[in-house]
């Protein structure tokens, strides 16, 4: 697939005045401490880390005052988001601690994966100074990662005085064999990221349309599931007043359009708990055709934040309680 944002335009917009002045008084205060401390050079640290939601804070956000990280996005049946991730480990050993790498696969890090909006594997972030960037998204030539990366290093000096500290060529990962060139697209992955492109621009119909074409050829492809759940989610709030939609649920419980629509509104706005409580009460109150639409809904709100969230965990487990 083509990189899709392989720009570093909108960081000057992210990172405000004020922040890059605290960003700059934070690294500045960093290397006085340690000269304090007698460190004339660093400690050896890993170029590449692991990083998890427990892990966030102190792997990417505290180091990203000192060093600009790089957030790569995964999935292990993703093999373009491995060869990327191949690519760049390799180039944070060449680039010698200018930047660190952080993988985070996605499907064990869900909330990770909304909160920096990823729409699909693999997609690559920065975080400067506590703030996200996108980067791009997809499998890229390795001579645009390296013009991306050269912008972000500029980008975390000069705007935030943001400079890692050389890394000692003993402490650098092992060179990983140079991988193989990329295989050309499928017709499946482009017509995946057809569908990607027409979500980023705001083009839900035509998304919706997209990814219902990818799984007709692949009914299990789990990326596309996402990205439909999520099109078909933002499809149903537009236009929605949700005071007018909250109201509505709580003065009519049995009506189940109005607890569908107060429950897409809960999810978009974060109140994940409240959205899955209101459907399966839903459930329990309704029957026949009803009650399998708000089933077959539930079931596509779980799809939205992921199998392995213990938020899903649980509901499916109270509604399980309540069907049978």
């Amino acid at each position: 697939m083509q990189p899709r944002n392989m720009s570093m335009s909108g960081v000057v917009d992210l990172a405000a005045v004020k922040a890059a002045g605290e960003a700059k008084a934070k690294a500045e205060q960093a290397r006085a401490q340690r000269q304090d401390a007698g460190a004339d050079a660093p400690a050896a640290s890993p170029l590449v880390i692991e990083v998890t939601e427990a892990t966030f804070e102190s792997d990417v956000l505290q180091r990203s005052a000192e060093v600009p990280v790089v957030i790569s996005f995964w999935a292990d049946q993703a093999e373009q988001s491995k060869q990327l991730n191949a690519v760049l480990e390799r180039l944070a050993g060449e680039y010698r601690g200018r930047f660190v790498l952080a993988t985070a696969e996605v499907y064990a890090n869900q909330l990770l994966f909304q909160q920096f909006g990823v729409q699909g594997v693999p997609a690559v972030f920065a975080v400067l100074a506590g703030q996200a960037m996108p980067l791009f998204q997809g499998l890229a030539p390795e001579d645009q990662v390296t013009e991306v990366l050269d912008q972000l290093i500029a980008v975390a000096e000069q705007r935030f005085g943001i400079v890692g500290q050389e890394v000692d060529p003993g402490t650098a990962p092992a060179q990983p064999q140079e991988p193989a060139p990329p295989r050309p697209a499928t017709p499946q992955e482009l017509a995946l990221t057809a569908a990607h492109d027409a979500l980023d621009a705001g083009d839900l119909s035509g998304a919706i349309r997209a990814y219902r074409n990818v799984l007709a050829d692949e009914p299990a492809n789990a990326e596309a599931k996402l990205g439909l759940a999520q099109a078909q989610l933002l499809d149903r709030v537009q236009g929605v007043d949700p005071q007018a939609a909250r109201t509505a649920a709580a003065d009519a419980p049995g009506d189940v359009q109005a607890q569908l629509t107060a429950a897409d509104l809960d999810l978009v706005g974060g109140h994940v708990e409240d959205a899955f409580g209101r459907l399966v009460d839903t459930v329990r109150r309704t029957f026949g055709d009803e009650r399998d639409t708000v089933r077959v809904r539930l079931l596509e709100l779980f799809e939205v934040i992921g199998p392995d969230d213990p938020r899903v965990v649980a509901a499916r487990t109270a509604l399980a309680r309540v069907l049978f």
